[in-house]
This record gives C-alpha cells, structure tokens and sequence, in this order.
C-alpha cells in the first residue's frame, strides 16, 4: 500500500463547519472593521480608523456593522453623496 498524503489547503479557514472569520472582517469601502482582540474572542469595531466598540462574538460584530451602515444610508441623501 502507498503512504496517503494529506493535501495542502492553503486556506484553512473555508473548511471549518463553524462560519466565521477568526482574521476579521471588512467593508468593501474599508470604512468599518472588525478585528479579533488578541487573547480575547472578542471583536473590536473600527470605524474610519476609530475604535466604535466591543462585540462578543464575530456574527455579533457584522450585525452591527451592516445595522450601523443602513443607518447612515438613511441619514444622507443621495444629493449629499454626489457632493
């Protein structure tokens, strides 16, 4: 019999039954971020390069993120935007 190999899986990470992102996440903007806080399990939220909050978790820490960008949706127009 030959020796099985187990195959390279450059990222790990896809294959994990679990979903969540343990490197963070960010917008495609760049403007909000949500980056693990070492030794912790906990999420820090980035904000144009301001510390916003805290969040337990990463589902917790995206939540917040896409709530906190509707509501800046809401609060500009699209006329304030173009300018």
């Amino acid at each position: 019999m030959s020796k099985f190999l187990k195959p390279y899986i450059d990222r790990p990470g896809i294959l994990d039954p679990i979903p969540g992102d343990p490197q963070g996440y960010v917008t495609n903007d760049g403007m909000w971020a949500a980056v693990p806080i070492i030794n912790s399990k906990k999420f820090a939220i980035i904000h144009n390069g301001k510390y916003e909050k805290e969040c337990n978790n990463y589902k917790q820490s995206v939540d917040y993120i896409k709530k906190q960008i509707k509501i800046q949706k809401k609060q500009t127009s699209t006329l304030e935007e173009f300018l």
